[in-house]
């Protein structure tokens, strides 16, 4: 009896720091979002005559994922790819050498679909920036599971509702841990860690050890 007490005692104290971190971590995502927005701001100005110089079309494009509690997010990205780009994918893929890479991690190496200056975005991770608004907006966070596309989903089978159970993340993990270096089942238990083991302490880490992957340039693609 006493056993059951202590345990059901230990829950609800484990359920009450849950809510007191997401809480916390709603306050930080907005304050830092904003404060990083509002610094950044010629920054994406001179981002967005680059990207209209190099290639034609949006400077901003929406890609659909999945968000907390499989809810469909729309990710803002800094557009690093020529716009006519599915059309592209289709011919590639074509090649089934190509295809199978397609299939097995959802990315290409050498992707000849980015632009010139789409390939710096994407090397320094800066095509991410504008994920801010969505952190703004409460669909992100600053670290989270890297939201995924309706296929993605789907390799991770019993896991899918815990994966979906957090709010995803600008960065992650998994995407401080080596990110394209890294095949999907790497990656799978890297965000499932993350979700089992989400904290302030392990945000602060993941942040920090995204920063250094930034100026070392790893794992990005």
């Amino acid at each position: 009896m006493n056993e059951a007490i202590e345990l059901n005692h230990g829950l609800v104290r484990t359920g009450l720091r849950r809510k007191v971190y997401f809480a916390v971590k709603r306050i930080f995502d907005f304050s830092a979002s904003l404060f990083a927005i509002i610094i950044l701001s010629p920054i994406f100005l001179l981002l967005f005559l680059l990207i209209k110089l190099d290639s034609k079309g949006k400077v901003i494009y929406k890609h659909k994922r999945i968000g907390k509690n499989g809810k469909y997010i729309y990710l803002y990205k800094f557009r690093s790819m020529y716009m006519d780009s599915k059309e592209r994918l289709e011919e590639l893929l074509k090649n089934p050498k190509i295809k199978n890479e397609w299939e097995e991690n959802f990315k290409l190496d050498n992707d000849p679909r980015i632009t010139r200056v789409g390939k710096i975005l994407r090397k320094t991770s800066i095509d991410e920036l504008p994920q801010l608004f969505n952190i703004l907006k409460g669909e992100m966070s600053i670290v989270g599971p890297r939201p995924v596309i309706d296929e993605e989903i789907e390799k991770y089978g019993k896991d899918k509702d815990k994966f979906l159970s957090v709010t995803p993340g600008l960065t992650g993990w998994w995407a401080c841990n080596g990110r394209s270096d890294l095949d999907y089942d790497e990656r799978k238990k890297l965000e499932l860690y993350y979700v089992d083991h989400c904290s302030i302490s392990l945000d602060i880490k993941c942040i920090f050890k995204t920063v250094l992957a930034v100026f070392k340039k790893s794992g990005a693609k």
